[in-house]
This record gives C-alpha cells, structure tokens and sequence, in this order.
C-alpha cells in the first residue's frame, strides 16, 4: 500500500470512529445532526473511499427484522441516517436520542451546496429517463457549479450491472445517487459499493420524483407534524399496504423496550 492510499485510509478511520450510533434491533443508526453528517461525508469524499449511505425509516428496519440478509446489509453500512421520523422516535423512546431526524431529501440538497464551492461530481441513477433527467436538470439549475457529470435510468438487470458499473467509473464521480425499487436500491448499492469505487453512494428512495416535480413534497405543516408519510399517501394511494407497516414499526418498538437495543 503506498503512503498516499495509507493516509486515506487513515483519514477514513478516523471519520468513521467519530460517528455515534444508537443500534436499533442490531442496525447502527448515526446520532450525528445535518450539519456533523454533511462533514463526515465530506472527510469521506476527501479520502475518496467507497461510503454506503441509507437514509432509514422504519419499513426498512422491519425489512431487516423479517429478512436477514437485508439485515445484515443494514447492520454493515458505513452510514446510516434516521430519515424516518419513526425512526427519531424509537431512539427517543429506548432513551438514546439521535440529535436530529436527518431527512434524505434535504441531506442530497446540503451535499450539494456543500460541493458547489468544492466542485463536487455527481451521477444520477434511478427511475425513468424522464424523471431522471429533470431531476438532474434540477439540481443543475439550483447548485448551477455542481459538476453533473451523467445520468442513468432505474430500469435495468443484473446482466446490465457490469456496463452501468463501468459507465458510472468512467465519470470518476463524488456522489453517487441512486432511486430504484425498495427492493432493489440498498441491495444493489451493497453488491457493487466497491465496484463502483464512488466514495459516496446513497439511496434516495422518491426523491427524484420530487425533483423532478413528479411529486410534490410534504408542506413544512405536515413535515412539523412529522406526517410526510401520510401526505405521500395521498400523493400515491396505491402505497397503503406498505404505510400499514408504520403503526406496526411503533408498537413493536414500546412491545420490545427492553430488546431493541440488544
């Protein structure tokens, strides 16, 4: 290894040793507010080593609960933000409160005003051509020095990979975005993290769809009330059955006291 792969990886230690974590049923969620996760990463994008970001909610973490080998993804995350106000809550509740919820919609919108000034690279992969590409559109135009280096759509298999890897490399990215299907999206990012050699890569969920005004985001009303859930229901009412795992999510965590930090 020569001393200058030796420093990054040293850089990289160090960040990541600073980062305190509540373990929510065996996931290490980060206690770091917006403003301490947003220099991590940027100490990450410094050290240029391959960072997996998850924004959690509470779906996601009864995911891991029913599916061990989704949770053993979850659990060896380099970062994980409590995205999910479900989530910020179940902290509070077991008594080791994170400081913040760290939204990743807003957490993509720092990312960019923090590289403006650094001229951070970014590729965009996930959902349509279309709503890919207003959504790159639309960061463009409001962090206008980002470097939008390249765009891919969502849809696309396995035998695939190897050429999207590639494509994503050729553009040497900072950030790496990624919007496919709940299913898809951490897994996948899990799979080729070193592959794809970005330093960081995170899932965004439907916030391309936002961005690219496909959706529209919860008013500060509903955000305050901490009910975006229940304004993208409205929004999309066809995501019912999987919103009924919120309620769920809730009464587990005050059923299991005792265990969720175990």
């Amino acid at each position: 290894m020569t001393q200058h792969n030796e420093s990054q990886s040293s850089i990289q230690t160090q960040a990541i040793a600073k980062v305190p974590v509540v373990s929510l049923y065996g996931v290490p969620v980060s206690r770091m507010d917006m403003k301490e996760t947003v220099a991590y990463l940027t100490s990450v994008i410094e050290a240029h080593t391959p960072h997996q970001v998850i924004t959690a909610n509470p779906i996601m973490l009864m995911e891991a609960l029913n599916n061990p080998t989704y949770h053993n993804m979850m659990s060896k995350a380099d970062l994980v933000v409590p995205d999910g106000a479900g989530v910020v809550w179940a902290a509070n509740h077991v008594g080791q409160p994170v400081k913040e919820r760290v939204a990743g919609f807003d957490l993509v919108q720092e990312l960019m005003r923090t590289g403006e000034a650094k001229r951070w690279k970014v590729y965009l992969v996930g959902a349509s051509t279309e709503v890919i590409e207003a959504a790159a559109a639309r960061l463009k135009r409001d962090f206008p020095a980002i470097d939008m280096v390249g765009v891919r759509n969502g849809y696309f298999g396995s035998e695939e990979d190897a050429e999207v890897i590639a494509e994503i490399r050729a553009h040497n990215p900072d950030i790496l975005l990624v919007g496919r299907s709940a299913a898809t999206q951490e897994p996948w990012i899990a799979q080729h993290k070193e592959a794809l050699g970005v330093p960081v890569i995170m899932g965004v969920g439907g916030s391309f769809d936002v961005l690219s005004g496909k959706l529209k985001r919860a008013p500060k009303f509903f955000q305050k009330l901490r009910m975006e859930w229940f304004y993208r229901l409205l929004q999309e009412p066809w995501r019912y059955k999987r919103m009924l795992l919120l309620p769920k999510f809730a009464l587990k965590v005050m059923k299991d006291r005792d265990k969720v930090l175990k």
